[in-house]
């Protein structure tokens, strides 16, 4: 049986997570989760955002008031057939009754980003993927799409092209949403070396206001802002406006920027971006926040106080008696093929991955902070190793695991697998219980237990450092963990995630 039959994606509210903590609208989605897109159908908001090199591929939430978000699914169950890596920067859109995602990836013959395209007749499931709409110089990123009565634009970040800096071009765009017509044009080019992305279009009054990011998008050298420029014609030229950067480090949040725009049910324009949380520094990744758009007596647009929100769930509980999976799992699709389901109580995973992969299937979510404590029970005794792993990348990892009778603590650092430290069970054919404890100062713990007491396997007893672990572009995740042949299995019987 494969993960597309296997895989059956069903709703988890924050209700049934955990206890809500009250907040102030609008509220952010927490965990990895950036360059959001935002659209309303009705009286249901809906979100997309990038997933870089995890699979599933575009992960989409939906809320009814700005404020409470849960996840509906993903764009895509599996990569389309031209796509490599890299899936950034989702863009919905909706005309004629079809709901469109505007996405970039990496083509598999010969890694150039790309903007492809997908359709449905919902905003949460059913695309249909038509490939490539947009190849430009050595890289196409960032699309967005702008109706200027009646005429459809895509705009979207190239660079490569020949000697000229990085450019932020439009086009004219088909009726369907399906072609370009007529010749690319420059909207804005990067002349101070600063790195330009991430834009989106208003109109108010004569003008179209363009909002684009500025800097170093990811990881902790991040100087990441929002830049305003306007223009009396959608084509240009655009100038900046005196008071840029309009959107900077604040609100206990570092680096905002690439952002897109949705009028509320009460008529007021709120803008989806992405930020650093400054308490966890690059572990949680780029998490989704909204600010209100106002605009000065001078024309020009400014962004209400974001107010820093508290992470909603505080507990995790997945006892696997459901048949289908209430999580919705990722993994690193260029590097294993999971295989898993859920059934009295019990979850079983195996999978395929390279040789040189010495991470195995690491089957794991978003975090919402860098300071929790996950715990599983591994149920079956053999060869493999099983338990759990906080997944940075196949050269960036580390894990808890039991295997036949015995219990280690192991990291790959470097690409390099080593055990750190390793203990016999006291009876090999009992369940296992394994827990590993992340801390803020970005270090971890690790234990295990087959009766009351805890026994702490960290070296020496001492946290250990994961500074590590986090990738450019993206944060470690943890979750559960299978190293072995495909004959063989693991067997879990919970999952438990408490954030401390």
């Amino acid at each position: 049986m494969t993960i597309k039959h296997l895989l059956v994606y069903t709703f988890f509210c924050f209700q049934i997570w955990g206890t809500l903590i009250a907040q102030t609208l609008p509220a952010n989605i927490p965990g990895d989760f950036a360059d959001p897109s935002i659209i309303r159908s009705g009286d249901t908001y809906y979100a997309i955002g990038t997933s870089s090199e995890w699979g599933p591929h575009f992960p989409i939430f939906k809320s009814t008031n700005l404020n409470d978000w849960q996840q509906t699914g993903f764009l895509f169950e599996e990569a389309p057939g031209w796509t490599k890596s890299s899936f950034w920067a989702p863009e919905y859109y909706y005309h004629n009754n079809t709901y469109y995602v505007y996405y970039t990836a990496r083509r598999k013959s010969d890694g150039v980003s790309c903007i492809g395209v997908a359709t449905s007749k919902f905003p949460n499931h059913g695309f249909k993927d038509h490939g490539i709409l947009i190849e430009y110089g050595k890289e196409a990123i960032d699309a967005f799409v702008f109706n200027d009565n009646g005429q459809l634009y895509i705009t979207w970040k190239a660079y490569g092209l020949d000697k000229r800096p990085i450019e932020i071009l439009g086009s004219k765009l088909s009726d369907d949403g399906l072609s370009l017509t007529g010749e690319p044009f420059s909207l804005l080019k990067d002349t101070q070396g600063v790195g330009i992305e991430g834009q989106s279009i208003l109109k108010k009054g004569q003008y179209y206001y363009l909002f684009y990011s500025a800097g170093a998008c990811c990881g902790i050298a991040c100087d990441y802002n929002v830049r305003v420029a306007r223009a009396s014609a959608i084509t240009g030229p655009y100038k900046d406006g005196d008071s840029n950067p309009i959107l900077t480090d604040r609100d206990g949040w570092k680096c905002p920027g690439h952002g897109t725009f949705v009028l509320d049910k009460q008529g007021k324009t709120f803008y989806i971006y992405h930020a650093y949380n400054k308490a966890n520094n690059i572990f949680t990744g780029r998490e989704a926040l909204l600010a209100g758009l106002t605009w000065k007596d001078d024309g020009w647009p400014k962004f209400d106080k974001q107010i820093a929100t508290k992470t909603p769930i505080q507990h995790l509980n997945a006892d696997f008696s459901k048949e289908n999976p209430s999580i919705f799992w990722q993994w690193d699709f260029r590097n294993m093929q999971p295989t898993f389901n859920q059934t009295k109580g019990k979850l079983t995973l195996s999978g395929k991955f390279e040789k040189q992969n010495q991470a195995g299937i690491a089957l794991t979510l978003r975090p919402y902070t860098s300071n929790y404590e996950m715990s599983t029970a591994v149920l079956n005794t053999n060869g493999a190793s099983k338990g759990l792993i906080l997944y940075g990348d196949v050269s960036a990892s580390v894990g808890i695991t039991a295997r036949q009778d015995t219990v280690e603590f192991w990291v790959i650092k470097d690409g390099k697998k080593t055990v750190l430290n390793a203990q016999q069970m006291q009876d090999a054919k009992l369940p296992v219980y394994l827990k590993m404890k992340v801390l803020p100062d970005f270090t971890c713990s690790v234990y295990w237990k087959q009766s009351a007491t805890w026994n702490e396997l960290t070296t020496n007893s001492k946290p250990y450092s994961i500074n590590f672990l986090p990738q450019w572009d993206r944060s470690p995740r943890p979750g559960l963990n299978f190293y072995g042949s495909e004959n063989t299995t693991a067997s879990f019987g919970f999952f438990d995630m408490k954030y401390l």
